[in-house]
């Protein structure tokens, strides 16, 4: 079973941010780190997961209502009077990069276009990862199966993934011609036979359980898992299952 880190240590540390990311690239045996992007008002990529910067920092409204020098004046809460801010995509390839190139970390990079299909993010995220060459260490990832199909056109090698709750909503988005390699379900709901799903990567999320809520002591089964077809799984906590 592979393991991803979910916005990036995120049960321990604030989702998305380079706190998270800096722990889950620590551990020994971390196949990749997943996160989010999105487009600020003056066509920065920014990482963060809501729609709304609401929930996780002290301001309120939509990211594509900010400009990105009106986002990084927003605070995350790490705790113990600490706190982080927004990340640009550029500053965590900047964090993780030699782990990318030298230990074959990877990245899965979600495009949370499914609600605010943000012209022109497809362009930019492909340009930076090429410009970095870094084309073979990222999956890229979104449940809007347009935006896959316009990735595959601007880079026919890259590796994609489509994202729904079901397996089987997953299946028929590739089947539509979305162009995916993968499928990324939700992890309780992968309701296809194993026997269907054998030639694609099978990677599912887990939601819940996000700081600062307290870790919930329950252990996956993996071999469990892994009789359902899935091959990998993208944790909140990747660092109970695996070591710094």
């Amino acid at each position: 079973m592979k393991i991803w880190a979910h916005r990036g240590c995120s049960q321990r540390y604030p989702e998305n941010t380079l706190l998270a990311f800096e722990k889950a690239a620590e551990l020994d045996g971390l196949t990749g780190i997943e996160l989010d992007i999105q487009l600020t008002k003056d066509g920065h990529m920014v990482v963060l997961h809501d729609e709304k910067v609401d929930r996780t920092t002290n301001g309120e409204g939509f990211v594509r209502s900010y400009t990105l020098e009106e986002l990084k004046r927003l605070k995350i809460d790490a705790g113990n009077g600490n706190t982080e801010c927004i990340p640009t995509i550029e500053e965590v390839l900047d964090l993780v990069e030699d782990k990318m190139v030298n230990k074959g970390l990877k990245l899965n990079i979600e495009l949370k276009n499914s609600i605010f299909p943000y012209e022109g993010m497809e362009e930019k995220i492909i340009e930076l990862i090429r410009r970095r060459g870094l084309e073979k260490q990222v999956v890229y990832s979104t449940f809007y199966a347009k935006s896959l199909e316009k990735i595959r056109k601007l880079e026919p090698q890259a590796e994609l993934g489509i994202l729904d709750s079901k397996a089987s909503d997953c299946m028929y988005k590739i089947k539509g011609g979305c162009g995916a390699d993968a499928l990324h379900p939700f992890w309780r709901t992968v309701d296809l036979p194993r026997e269907s799903l054998k030639e694609y990567a099978v990677r599912v999320w887990m939601t819940g359980h996000l700081y600062p809520q307290k870790p919930t002591g329950t252990r996956l089964n993996m071999e469990t898992l892994e009789c359902q077809g899935i091959t990998d799984i993208i944790l909140n906590e990747p660092e109970c299952y695996l070591f710094t």
